[in-house]
């Protein structure tokens, strides 16, 4: 359709400056990106963060240093686009590509895992990066923070939602009284179970079956969690 009225014009009679159209990202460019995330990620890593040059990812690449500032600006960018690029990886194959709730998260964390088995470098570039995250002045520090703070935020959630979807099927097992602090401890051990058990694994593939040992503590949380009070204490 034609726009037919008439051309405004500034305070100077001048016509007012059209505003730029925005720039499109070519294939291309998204295809050497996403070479230079994955093979970031390699380097990452198999050496950290500090001992992985920018160097040894160009070579993956078949570019050169500079090639990848071009693309990525600095290192620490680079760094937090490898796990934000990581975190696109594992909801990928979701619909909508992000978690869902109830209780197909907590299924969705275990197809995740026996996912991992099969993709070790992706594994040992987040084990690597989260545990370097811990040390002073560290680059990634304030974005794992943020991703645990949020991912707890879901897993909690998630189990709110469930107890729910318990309540209205007449669930008589259920501890409908659960706090908010019963659910937050729940999710942050989940996230350590989880963490944890791919630590093992990457050490010793043959003597831990990821997706197996993963279910097993999700299942183990979920049902002493959802018993509350009634849960058994085998402690005691």
């Amino acid at each position: 359709m034609t726009d037919d009225s008439p051309t405004r014009s500034t305070a100077d009679g001048a016509p007012p400056a059209r505003s730029p159209r925005p720039r499109r990202t070519r294939p291309a460019t998204l295809e050497r990106r996403e070479e230079i995330l994955r093979a970031a990620m390699r380097v990452f890593g198999s050496k950290g963060y500090h001992q992985g040059s920018l160097a040894e990812v160009a070579e993956q690449v078949g570019i050169t240093h500079a090639g990848v500032l071009h693309h990525f600006g600095s290192k620490d960018r680079l760094l937090t686009e490898v796990l934000e690029f990581r975190d696109r990886v594992d909801v990928e194959h979701l619909e909508g590509q992000h978690i869902p709730g109830g209780l197909d998260l907590f299924r969705h964390l275990v197809k995740t895992a026996a996912i991992n088995a099969e993709r070790p470098g992706i594994v040992q570039a987040y084990t690597v990066l989260t545990g370097e995250a811990v040390t002073d002045g560290h680059p990634a520090s304030a974005w794992v923070t943020e991703r645990f703070t949020g991912l707890r935020a879901d897993i909690a959630g998630a189990l709110r939602e469930v107890i729910e979807e318990r309540r209205a099927a007449g669930d008589t097992e259920t501890d409908y009284e659960l706090t908010d602090a019963a659910l937050d401890l729940a999710a942050s051990t989940i996230i350590g179970a989880m963490d944890g058990l791919q630590i093992q694994w990457l050490l010793d593939p043959d003597a831990v079956d990821l997706a197996e040992s993963t279910a097993f503590a999700i299942e183990a949380i979920l049902a002493s969690t959802l018993a509350g009070a009634r849960r058994p204490r085998p402690l005691d």
